[in-house]
């Protein structure tokens, strides 16, 4: 693991970066609006906390009640804080980051928050530590429901101990739902090393293909897109230097489940039950996959596994077994476009 990154990480994020409006591009900001029922959220978030967030998306879960969530690289807390609020005051949220400045500003408003969400004690803490080595903050193996992290996992020079330590912590049935920066091709050694664009999140963006080999390694061959849109350079100096790369802010989600490493068709049938409170008409998987209550919908035996063996199982009704195999499962076109339910 490379000290100098992670100096130069905590650098740029614990004294160069003052709030968001101190970033050069717009990698690390969300350039939509998040979905409603995050919107809802967030107005129970401090102010402070919110100018020095820094994701580049909103992997917030669903149907997580009482689940314990970990946030790597959850800086100010902002998610931290949203996360505490979807999993109630049942569950548990544990943030992690390297950054003494943004643990600071975390930790200083968590009395300040539960009072807001009316909780008579905190349900989330924030522990310093290395997402490459997530034993630093005293995470145990198959320990979590779900890990998210929003825009950080760029920002490691070591990213395949994160993915293992990711997997290490999760439960069986467990999920990792994280926004991120990718690339349509690897970034060249000398960029890599280049502290404004390692610090704007394109430095270590992620090959998308690289992550794809990397997931399948340590054990899940089949990860989900859930949003994607290409990003804009608009900062004439990072331009020029990676303007020949194209780069993406997207959303992905991955289970611990077996898995195989591509799409069977095993005559699988899902129906959703319209249980999740924020989705009551239809619930989107990923960008091929959206399930209208009621409506029987083909899956492949990934799918149904997803839906089967996860906290997402008692709002299904998974028809058929593995008995029978019938070829390659033909996946859609990737027409589904909001990562929100509706």
């Amino acid at each position: 693991m490379s000290q100098q990154t992670l100096d130069d990480v905590q650098d740029y994020y614990g004294k160069v970066l003052e709030t968001t409006e101190d970033l050069k591009t717009s990698a690390c900001c969300p350039l939509e609006a998040p979905p409603a029922r995050v919107q809802a959220l967030l107005k129970n978030v401090h102010d402070t906390v919110q100018a020095k967030f820094y994701g580049c998306g909103s992997p917030l879960p669903l149907a997580a009640e009482g689940c314990t969530v970990l946030d790597l690289g959850c800086g100010s807390g902002r998610d931290a804080y949203l996360l505490s609020q979807i999993v109630g005051e049942k569950g548990r949220v544990i943030g992690v980051d390297m950054t003494d400045e943004q643990l600071s500003v975390a930790n200083q408003y968590v009395g300040w928050h539960m009072d807001k969400f009316g909780y008579s004690k905190p349900n989330v803490e924030f522990v310093k530590g290395f997402i490459e080595d997530l034993s630093t903050a005293g995470i145990e193996d198959n320990s979590v429901d779900i890990v998210i992290s929003n825009c950080v996992i760029n920002l490691s020079p070591d990213k395949e101990r994160v993915f293992k330590e990711i997997y290490r912590v999760l439960k069986p049935g467990g999920e990792l739902y994280f926004s991120d920066v990718f690339s349509g091709r690897r970034i060249p050694k000398a960029l890599m090393s280049d502290k404004i664009l390692l610090g704007e999140c394109l430095g270590g963006a992620m090959y998308t293909e690289d992550f794809r080999r990397m997931m399948t390694d340590i054990g899940i061959p089949d990860t989900r897109v859930t949003s994607k849109r290409q990003l804009t350079l608009d900062d004439a100096d990072v331009a020029q230097k990676v303007g020949m790369i194209d780069f993406y802010s997207m959303t992905m989600r991955a289970f611990k489940v077996e898995l195989e490493d591509i799409c069977e068709n095993y005559g699988h049938v899902a129906y959703y039950k319209g249980t999740i409170a924020e989705c009551p008409h239809s619930f989107i998987l990923d960008d091929n996959y959206e399930f209208k209550t009621g409506v029987p919908v083909p899956v492949c035996g990934n799918t149904a596994n997803m839906l089967s063996q996860t906290r997402f199982k008692d709002h299904f009704r998974i028809d058929g077994d593995f008995s029978t195999h019938y070829g390659v499962f033909e996946c859609g076109s990737g027409a589904v476009e909001s990562e929100a339910c509706c």
